[in-house]
């Protein structure tokens, strides 16, 4: 993956000057070490902040290692006033940590006070209206302090990325499918740039690739991927042209940003105009960390891109589709333990999910616009998704999205895809997320989502809750167990 940043951490040691500076040195020594041992790759500064002038210097070393996480560690009390002030100046994602007391035989000299200064430390940011990761419980070893700088990789990658993104929309949203559209306002309270653009900037371009000299290597490609589930070889060679035409928009109109994602409109106009659909370019460039979201869902874009940068893996974007039929629910109750036949839904979309996050895949065509644009003919402008069954496994259910009045909120729900056949088209897969009956009546309908879902591949929960938290996020819901009710919900049952 090419489009989402390379995170390097650094780690600062503070001391108060009452304290022994050893200390704290010792201490930032033996975190650096755990973290190399676990394959973490953290640059050691070896300037300690006792006092205004080395938060000065310490910057100095930051910068000359090109860092661009910090990890401020408390390595004992700390001096409050110092250690905000290189947060402040710092200029990039913050975690804050503190380190617990080692042993019981020496808690004279060896006591360095850290859980103590947390609490200043923590009343200093809010002085300066500063947002760093804390995690849930900041004090520890050396080596729960890896394990929370672990974490917190993963949670400044996406405050980097979504620093330098660039979302390129292209078309309107159809009249009668209005759900995923949003107000913009608040991508600039993100730092998101947002370029909208025409369907016939998009088709223009597309023309402008008529014959260009890398379709051919492109279709080579495909052909690789698809294998033996190239049903449809004609379509290819505009496929390519139209992957081609992605990646040379994006290129040419980064500008001042370094990575970006797409919103694009993709019918019914496009297949008459195009010639196919554009699901399966959609799902190459979402495996190479570019996603395409379709239906022009700039926050569905969004959503994935957050997905991408925490997890390091590929996402897709779903339809919260359909119910298990209960006939379904009986046959399989086996895999189905453990969960009611109302957590239980489909996940689904034309065709845009990456081969490798699917069981199987071939190329198909979209049948909903078949029946439109095609009735009763052999599969032409329609062919072009990619189709199977999603592969089962933990999953992510995330999205952040506008409100109409320009609120941003979010939704996390971990779950699983379960391996049953859904014996439907698309790619579609099973999903069991715990609650899912009181989570999609008073979090997906109760706060007005729509009906797309960004979905990661992995338990990411964890990661994403807390980056939302650093954006500002009010308001973040999530699948609250049984004995939990939403603020809206009866509880007379």
């Amino acid at each position: 993956m090419f489009n989402i940043p390379k995170v390097k951490l650094g780690i600062v040691a503070v001391s108060r000057d009452c304290f022994p500076i050893e200390l704290s040195e010792k201490r930032r020594a033996a975190v650096v070490k755990v973290c190399t041992d676990k394959n973490l790759e953290i640059s050691e500064i070896k300037v300690t902040v006792e006092n205004e002038r080395d938060v000065l210097k310490a910057l100095e070393a930051l910068k000359n290692e090109e860092i661009n996480a910090l990890v401020v560690y408390l390595g004992n009390f700390g001096p409050e006033g110092p250690e905000t002030l290189l947060a402040k100046e710092f200029g990039g994602p913050v975690m804050f940590a503190a380190a617990a007391e080692e042993t019981g035989s020496n808690l004279i000299g060896g006591r360095g006070d850290a859980y103590c200064g947390m609490l200043n430390a923590s009343y200093n940011l809010a002085l300066r209206k500063l947002s760093p990761y804390i995690p849930e419980y900041p004090v520890g070893t050396a080596d729960e302090i890896a394990d929370m700088i672990g974490d917190f990789k993963n949670i400044a990658r996406i405050l980097i990325g979504l620093s330098g993104l660039k979302i390129f929309s292209f078309g309107p949203r159809p009249y009668d499918f209005l759900a995923c559209n949003a107000p913009i306002k608040p991508l600039y309270d993100l730092g998101v740039g947002i370029m909208e653009n025409s369907e016939l900037d998009l088709f223009e371009s597309y023309n402008a690739h008529a014959n260009d000299p890398r379709i051919p290597a492109i279709i080579e490609e495909m052909k690789q991927e698809l294998g033996g589930g190239n049903v449809y070889p004609g379509i290819l060679p505009k496929l390519a042209q139209y992957e081609i035409t992605l990646l040379d928009w994006m290129e040419n109109n980064l500008g001042a940003y370094k990575y970006a994602v797409f919103a694009n409109k993709c019918w019914p106009a496009f297949q008459t105009q195009f010639g196919f659909v554009p699901c399966y370019v959609n799902s190459r460039l979402a495996s190479r960390g570019i996603p395409v979201a379709c239906e022009t869902d700039i926050y569905g874009a969004l959503s994935e891109y957050i997905i991408t940068c925490a997890t390091e893996m590929p996402a897709t974007l779903l339809d919260i589709n359909n119910t298990v039929p209960k006939d379904m629910y009986d046959e399989n109750r086996d895999k189905f333990e453990g969960y009611k036949q109302n957590d239980l839904f489909m996940g689904f979309h034309c065709g845009n999910t990456p081969s490798c996050c699917m069981k199987n895949s071939a190329m198909s065509y979209q049948r909903i616009m078949h029946s439109l644009l095609e009735p009763g003919k052999e599969p032409d402008i329609t062919r072009g998704t990619l189709e199977g069954a999603i592969r089962p496994g933990d999953i992510t259910f995330f999205r952040l999205q506008s409100t109409a009045d320009s609120v941003l909120r979010s939704y996390v729900a971990e779950g699983e895809i379960i391996d049953v056949d859904p014996n439907s088209f698309g790619g579609i897969g099973i999903f069991a997320i715990k609650e899912m009956g009181r989570f999609y009546r008073h979090v997906l309908i109760g706060k007005r989502y729509p009906h797309h879902g960004g979905v990661a591949f992995m338990h990411s929960g964890r990661v994403l809750f807390a980056a939302l938290k650093m954006l500002g996020i009010g308001d973040v819901a999530f699948n609250r167990p049984a004995s939990m009710l939403y603020e809206d919900e009866n509880p007379f049952k």
